[in-house]
């Protein structure tokens, strides 16, 4: 499973709008936004690293942060050839996968429609209550909604909450599929309408979607013990390590 998710990595960053193949490594570059979180690297997996093609990745990076998201069992060597090039370790996670044999689909809480966003409102508003969610204002930019309208253009699925008086509450999305494997991503909800179940409404009505698409497996990652409660309970079980590293 590690090499099946580090490849569809791989995939994904090949995807992003302005991808840059730097040796060993993809670097998945998009121009409309200095996110060190969207603007990253990933080694491609079998190819032998050395600390000059390190070094010609923080060239390739340009101005914008050095950073790396991977598998680590399919670079062991990797973590020190960054180390010694002045890299420190942001955080180290494990990975969940879920399958149409595990996934547990529960009903939307009461008082909360879950729907696909299609308008620049609809974009808008979803993205909105992300970065509100995750510690930024209520806001959303018109890049952000044409980066997510792209991304649902080229196959990713997103998903919306809103109460039944228009407040947008909460989204997640998923990268479009690649060798049958998707990352659901952005899990989200504003902090008003937190503990009600919709954090896990909305991860398995992206899975659920992915699934029907054809994929068989959905992999995503947990930020603590409250969202890993969230994602076993929909069907997510732990399966491998990741390592976050930036310079």
């Amino acid at each position: 499973m590690d090499l099946r998710i580090q490849r569809s990595v791989v995939a994904n960053l090949r995807n992003r709008p302005n991808p840059v193949v730097s040796g060993p490594f993809v670097l998945g570059l998009d121009l409309s936004t200095d996110s060190p979180h969207i603007n990253y690297a990933t080694p491609v997996p079998g190819i032998e690293i050395t600390a000059r093609d390190v070094s010609g990745l923080v060239q390739a990076f340009g101005a914008r942060k050095p950073r790396l998201e991977y598998v680590v069992s399919c670079a062991p060597e990797l973590e020190k050839l960054l180390l010694d090039e002045g890299f420190t370790v942001e955080s180290r996670t494990e990975y969940l996968i879920c399958t149409p044999s595990t996934l547990a689909v529960p009903p939307a809480p009461e008082g909360f429609a879950l729907f696909e966003p299609t308008t620049d409102d609809e974009f808008a508003g979803m993205i909105s209550a992300q970065n509100e969610a995750f510690g930024g204002g209520f806001s959303a930019t018109a890049a952000d909604v044409d980066r997510y309208r792209r991304n649902r253009s080229a196959g990713a699925v997103l998903i919306a909450a809103r109460t039944a008086d228009g407040q947008y509450a909460g989204g997640g999305t998923a990268v479009a599929p690649a060798e049958g494997l998707s990352e659901v991503a952005g899990i989200a909800v504003r902090p008003q309408f937190r503990r009600r179940g919709l954090a896990g409404a909305i991860t398995a009505a992206i899975t659920s979607r992915l699934f029907a698409a054809g994929g068989d497996v959905a992999w995503l990652e947990a930020s603590g013990e409250d969202s890993w409660r969230v994602y076993e309970r929909v069907g997510f079980r732990p399966a491998g390590q990741r390592l976050y590293i930036a310079k």
